[in-house]
């Protein structure tokens, strides 16, 4: 682990959008990034200002055109309205710089593909927290052994529905919580269980309901759509079901693996019975120590995200977790949901249209 003054090669880089989101997270992760800070580019041209006093940043600008001409960069972090993302994302390809984005990448898979056809040689990183998660690295190192895998089933709890008028929020291109924060647990799930091959959404008279998805492997998820939960409490879950074992993340700072004990069932007496070779493992953050590894920005993935995308283009590969690939295939899954109507929504070869 290094932090920004420590390392020897740097990326000369610019923030574009500095609003809550991006002060609260973006800004604070640079502090453990290969970058030198250059420039902030808002609409808001006295908020980037402030903010730039703050960060001892000499430039700012309100648009990125005025910022791509002054400015040698190389890279940009995009933190901006979803509906923005994909404009923005093809100006700063086209000006040849490297883009890491927030997620949503966009409100529509076909706006990923326009990014891809913009994307040349220069590395694109979408911020899909969840999926790159230290809870979420664990259990895909899990079901990647041949003791565990591979993955049959799995199992994701999270608190929100599906609109049932999915054909109108695709037509009108309506921001909903499913494009939002919808995206957070399916981020995690194909991250795990690969790609979706289809999709059936069951909703609930009450709200909620279930997502079936059907993964390209053969292995079966159900993204059961906790509508009702209160949000100001923990209730996410995830679990995976593999060979003679499960796995569990729970609410994203707990990772439990249960290997299972030997027992005689009509004869055995101990929940524990002697040895170490069954029973659960347990890895979660040690908050009686102020150490990185406990912090939110690197529980929850933001730290691992950023970092991916700054270590790619220092080594000159392309992205391997985050892609626009992988966004694309997020966002399919997204959109088949809103269609779904209890109806099984096969992917073809072609991403969906708006």
């Amino acid at each position: 682990m290094s932090y920004q003054r420590d390392f020897e090669e740097r990326l000369n880089v610019a923030v574009v959008g500095v609003g809550s989101h991006g002060y609260r997270n973006v800004l604070p992760t640079l502090t453990f990034l290969p970058i030198r800070l250059k420039a902030f580019c808002d609409v808001n041209i006295e908020r980037a200002k402030i903010t730039a006093e703050q960060y001892g940043v000499q430039s700012c600008y309100e648009n990125m055109a005025d910022m791509f001409r002054n400015e040698e960069l190389d890279a940009i972090f995009l933190c901006v309205p979803p509906r923005l993302h994909p404009e923005l994302t093809c100006e700063a390809l086209d000006a040849g710089v490297h883009v890491w984005l927030e997620k949503p990448p966009g409100m529509f898979a076909s706006e990923v593909e326009e990014m891809i056809r913009h994307r040349n040689d220069r590395v694109v990183v979408v911020g899909f927290k969840k999926a790159f998660m230290p809870a979420t690295q664990k259990i895909v190192e899990i079901f990647g052994t041949e003791e565990y895998g591979p993955l049959r089933t799995l199992l994701g709890v999270y608190p929100m529905t599906i609109p049932s008028d999915g054909d109108r929020i695709l037509r009108e291109s309506e921001h909903t919580n499913w494009l939002q924060n919808g995206v957070h647990p399916l981020s995690l799930l194909l991250a795990v269980g690969g790609k979706v091959s289809a999709v059936t959404v069951h909703r609930g008279k009450r709200g909620g309901g279930v997502c079936v998805l059907e993964f390209a492997s053969g292995a079966l998820g159900n993204f059961h759509l906790a509508d009702g939960a209160r949000h100001g409490q923990p209730s996410e879950l995830y679990q995976f079901f593999g060979d003679g074992c499960h796995a569990e993340i729970r609410n994203g700072t707990q990772v439990l693996l249960q290997r299972g004990i030997q027992f005689d069932y009509r004869g055995s007496s101990s929940f524990a019975p002697e040895g170490f070779d069954g029973g659960g493992i347990v890895w979660e953050p040690q908050n009686s120590l102020g150490t990185l590894e406990n912090k939110g920005l690197f529980i929850q993935g933001f730290y691992q995200e950023m970092r991916h995308f700054c270590d790619c283009i220092l080594e000159g590969k392309p992205a391997e977790k985050g892609s626009l690939e992988f966004a694309l295939e997020v966002m399919k899954v997204y959109e088949a949901g809103l269609r779904s109507e209890g109806d099984r929504v096969e992917f073809c070869d072609e991403p969906m249209r708006k």
